[in-house]
């Protein structure tokens, strides 16, 4: 079954090209991948995301649910905070990286990636018995648009009631809050995942026409695009964010993938017992930065050998691009943990040629 997001004939009309992405025709760019990367890092970039998963999670035992099904605590986390998180099997393996919104005392809203909406759906339907929760899937009927880039809080602000300008201008990074935009009420959220300033928009599909083309039209003004798929995962890779499926996978623990700041192990969350084993021992793989010289880009799945032996294989490639933003290749990895040393060299088979490139920490792009 494949599924179309409300906005699926707004893209057609901009010429945008699709892709099917977890089973959602999705647009992959409008016109040239690279133009809508850099226009999001010099103004602004206008995303579709009605494919994520939204999923409200409301009554009296709210925040002690989600931190028995997550590895996060949420009890501390105040009304209109945003906490990302971590899902995960018995084993302590990841099934979804998500990010969770307080939206009263009672209320939260989980928003989980296309590929596992469905899985993380069930697993809290699952994990509830006993909390005195609901748990329900709004991803069908809820529209995301995102503005991203150093201009979105600019052209957001000429969209909203005068009254509601300080609303937006004071919204902090990981916080949400209702608002009125184009005359729409939204839930406006400000996380992002491109490494630039920007705001999420969270509305019912009946709206989404209307808030799409309300966006749309001063974010052209000032000089920004609508943008694809291929522009955010060439965005969120120099911002050195990982994609489910890439870095994060049932076979990969969060200590592997550096996330061992977001799990707490004060608490019980299924999974915790696995991870409390383990999380005094160094993992025998780590997730890395490479940053590589020349014009070719490492790729994912791409073997990483040792510079001194190189017919040793090392690590292997998870994504790699040539960064549009810096101009050289740019990669994540996991390599063995003992020869992922910052600074070091290794070498990384591209297409049958053993290229060197530096191990480095991510991000590669961090905005002024």
């Amino acid at each position: 079954m494949s599924f179309a997001t409300p906005l699926e004939n707004e893209h057609r009309s901009l010429g945008a090209s699709f892709t099917d992405f977890a089973g959602w025709q999705m647009p992959l760019k409008y016109d040239s991948d690279l133009t809508e990367h850099h226009a999001v890092r010099s103004v602004a970039g206008l995303f579709d995301l009605s494919h994520m998963g939204e999923i409200d999670v409301t009554g009296p035992d709210a925040a002690a649910f989600l931190g028995h099904a997550l590895a996060g605590e949420f009890t501390a986390v105040a009304p209109g905070r945003a906490k990302y998180s971590l899902i995960c099997n018995d084993d302590g393996g990841v099934i979804d990286d998500l990010v969770a919104y307080r939206l009263g005392a009672d209320q939260f809203l989980v928003v989980a990636n296309a590929s596992n909406a469905g899985t993380v759906f069930a697993k809290l339907t699952e994990r509830a018995a006993g909390f005195d929760v609901a748990v329900t899937d709004r991803s069908q009927t809820t529209a995301l648009i995102a503005l991203q880039g150093p201009a979105a809080e600019a052209i957001l602000l000429t969209l909203v009631p005068s009254a509601e300008a300080a609303t937006v201008q004071e919204l902090k990074y990981y916080a949400a809050t209702t608002a009125t935009v184009a005359g729409i009420p939204v839930l406006l959220g400000r996380t992002g995942y491109t490494g630039e300033d920007g705001f999420e928009l969270y509305v019912p599909n009946e709206n989404a026409v209307q808030l799409w083309r309300a966006l749309l039209e001063p974010t052209v003004r000032a000089g920004g695009v609508p943008a694809g798929l291929a522009c955010r995962d060439s965005l969120r890779l120099e911002a050195g964010m990982a994609l489910y499926g890439h870095e994060l996978s049932l076979d990969i623990t969060p200590f592997e993938a550096g996330l061992g700041r977001v799990v707490r192990l004060n608490k019980k969350f299924v999974g915790s017992e696995a991870l409390a084993k383990i999380a005094d021992t160094a993992p025998s793989r780590t997730l890395v930065g490479l940053v590589g010289t020349g014009k070719r880009a490492a790729r994912a799945e791409y073997a990483v050998h040792d510079a001194y032996d190189p017919n040793s294989v090392i690590g292997v490639v998870t994504s790699g691009i040539l960064s549009p933003t810096l101009g050289y290749p740019i990669a994540l990895a996991y390599l063995d943990s003992e020869r992922s040393r910052l600074g070091s060299t290794v070498l990384v088979d591209v297409r049958g040629g053993k290229l060197p490139f530096t191990v480095v920490k991510p991000p590669f792009y961090k905005r002024s």
